[in-house]
């Protein structure tokens, strides 16, 4: 590797959002990367981006609730590139119904996109870290993890539940992987997104009244704090999960 390559991440859902603030994060820093998401034509444009940034960029079209396909990116991208140092686990998606609204094939594809993704995710890329002696996985939990989802919340109880797994998820696996790998999770409060860009717009004068800083977050208040957990040395950090929501108190 040569000296202005700090090593090889993997971002989930880094076709845009959080996801593209990410793999622009770590690509300044040195990083190539790999993009894992569905949405194919804002993917291969966050990739032409990194290479414009003088990184190498793989873009993947995956569900990432596959396990399979988890594992054969995996494996894919250690071929290619010789190890795999990061991985974020950004992919998700929101849920707005009640539990007298949702229905069973909703609550499951809610818990697969938002928690078993990780699971999908973290078992592949950890042979290839383990045996190099060394990576980082960061994973995107949320602030509803802590507060179930406040009333004015865009998802609700099952977004929670899954969000809140992630947390359950990293701990443990932070004492079972460790000392090679460290784990830790990030919980964003409200964050403008082309996804969610629509919703604050309508309310962002509300919203900002109840948060301590002043305004909403954007992706790069969020990738780099993922930044930091992915490069920190000496790093004796892990196993934790960081709220980044500008001191919010909003009901």
């Amino acid at each position: 590797m040569s000296e202005d390559r700090k090593g090889v991440a993997i971002v989930t859902g880094g076709a845009r959002g959080i996801g593209r603030g990410c793999a622009h994060a770590l690509a300044e820093r040195g990083f190539d990367v790999a993009l894992v998401d569905l949405l194919a034509p804002e993917m291969e444009r966050t990739a032409g981006e990194i290479r414009a940034k003088g990184r190498r960029a793989l873009a993947y079209e995956a569900d990432v609730s596959r396990f399979d396909l988890a594992q054969k990116i995996a494996d894919a991208v250690a071929a290619e590139w010789g190890r795999i140092d990061v991985l974020v686990n950004n992919a998700g998606r929101s849920m707005p119904k009640g539990l007298l609204e949702i229905t069973e094939a909703e609550w499951d594809r809610t818990i697969e996109i938002n928690l078993k993704s990780c699971f999908n995710w973290c078992r592949a890329v950890a042979p290839a870290m383990l045996a190099q002696k060394g990576g980082r996985i960061v994973s995107m939990s949320s602030l509803n993890a802590h507060t179930g989802g406040v009333t004015s919340a865009v998802s609700k109880f099952a977004y929670a539940a899954a969000k809140a797994g992630i947390l359950g998820l990293t701990r443990a696996l932070a004492k079972e992987l460790g000392p090679h790998i460290a784990i830790n999770a990030i919980c964003p409060g409200v964050i403008k997104t082309e996804l969610s860009n629509r919703m604050i717009e309508a309310r962002e004068s509300e919203l900002v009244k109840g948060i301590a800083l002043g305004r909403v977050g954007g992706p790069r208040d969020v990738a780099e704090l993922v930044a930091f957990l992915a490069t920190v040395e000496p790093n004796f950090i892990t196993g934790q999960d960081f709220i980044i929501d500008g001191f919010q108190w909003i009901a």
